[in-house]
């Protein structure tokens, strides 16, 4: 790993995202309980430069794990609660008439819109049109919004994180499975345990409150997202995520049989493309300078399960895109040597 793009060595980035980890998890105990599967999935999209959908029924503290995070990293922090009459200019900002008081003379101010924030929750997207998705989602993938004939760059780190709610379909704009594709995780959040909801009760019905102390700046955030991309990937790593990706396209060469049965629609290449600068993340995140199969095979659900379309089939099996991309991550080997000598996977890696 090289510092080319950052002033950071090998041992700092691994220390410093070490000690950030823990850092943040702490203060974000203060806050909120539990849900450390869904906190380490954001902070390794955040380092990957990546965005998050998360689904999950209302009262679970979506909005209060998101505005915490970001004020433990020091970064604005903006909420826009999508609805139906919700216009683009109402995110990305617009142009107005301002008079200069000194000489009477008019002239065009961009004034900007919530977008220019480094976190922004965009809260029910389903619930906005799509021409509001679509201008959010641009923005996602440029880092910048075009207002007229002009180009107007967002903070850096610039980091989206879209609420879905999965019980309430009346009067929703489903996202389309090409603008799904755009983030880099959909993350379930899910119910408290027992013990966790007993200890939320606790907290929130007293006049407690909790300090949260920023942990990171964005400067130092931005070093890492940099320095991120420098952990090295072997050969059979990258060809290890491409066997589990390439299995979901329904008719390529080689894929299960399990899979031709109950999947109308695979992953593109950007689920490999995510799998491996996440797996990158999550090593550096764990103390460890390389990238292993399980780094690949815990970011496997959260990658995949939105670019994975069951067939009605499967729908009416009850079978999920998470429980075909568990049964890929068991049948497909890990080990190098395995996987180079297995028949299918030579077929899929000689076509």
């Amino acid at each position: 790993m090289t510092s080319t793009h950052s002033e950071m060595s090998e041992s700092d980035a691994v220390r410093r995202l070490g000690e950030a980890r823990e850092k943040i998890a702490e203060q974000l105990a203060h806050v909120i309980v539990g849900q450390d599967d869904v906190i380490e999935q954001l902070l390794i999209s955040l380092f990957s430069q990546g965005h998050c959908l998360l689904e999950g029924v209302p009262g679970l503290a979506k909005t209060l794990m998101i505005s915490t995070l970001a004020r433990t990293m020091n970064l604005s922090f903006s909420r826009i609660q999508f609805t139906p009459d919700l216009m683009p200019a109402d995110i990305t900002g617009t142009e107005i008439i301002e008079e200069n008081k000194t000489t009477g003379a008019r002239e065009m101010r961009f004034l900007e819109g919530p977008l220019f924030s480094h976190v922004v929750l965009a809260d029910e997207i389903n619930r906005t049109p799509p021409k509001t998705q679509a201008a959010l989602l641009e923005a996602m993938q440029e880092r910048q919004v075009t207002v007229g004939r002009v180009r107007h760059q967002l903070s850096q780190p610039f980091f989206v994180l879209a609420t879905q709610n999965p019980i309430e379909q009346e009067g929703t704009y489903p996202l389309p499975e090409a603008q799904q594709d755009r983030f880099m995780f959909k993350v379930f959040v899910e119910y408290p345990s027992f013990d966790e909801e007993f200890e939320i009760a606790k907290r929130t019905t007293t006049t407690g409150r909790d300090h949260v102390a920023p942990v990171l700046t964005a400067d130092e955030i931005s070093q890492l997202q940099h320095v991120v991309r420098d952990v090295p990937v072997t050969d059979h790593l990258i060809r290890y995520t491409l066997a589990l990706v390439r299995q979901t396209r329904v008719g390529e060469a080689s894929v299960p049989e399990f899979v031709q049965d109950q999947l109308a629609w695979g992953a593109g290449p950007r689920a490999v493309q995510y799998l491996v600068l996440g797996g990158k993340a999550r090593a550096l995140l764990h103390g460890r300078t390389h990238v292993t199969a399980e780094d690949i095979q815990a970011l496997a659900k959260p990658v995949l399960r939105h670019r994975l379309t069951v067939n009605f089939a499967a729908e009416s099996d009850g079978v999920t895109q998470d429980d075909i991309i568990e049964r890929l991550c068991r049948e497909t080997p890990a080990k190098e040597d395995e996987l180079s000598r297995d028949s299918r996977f030579q077929e899929m890696f000689a076509s």
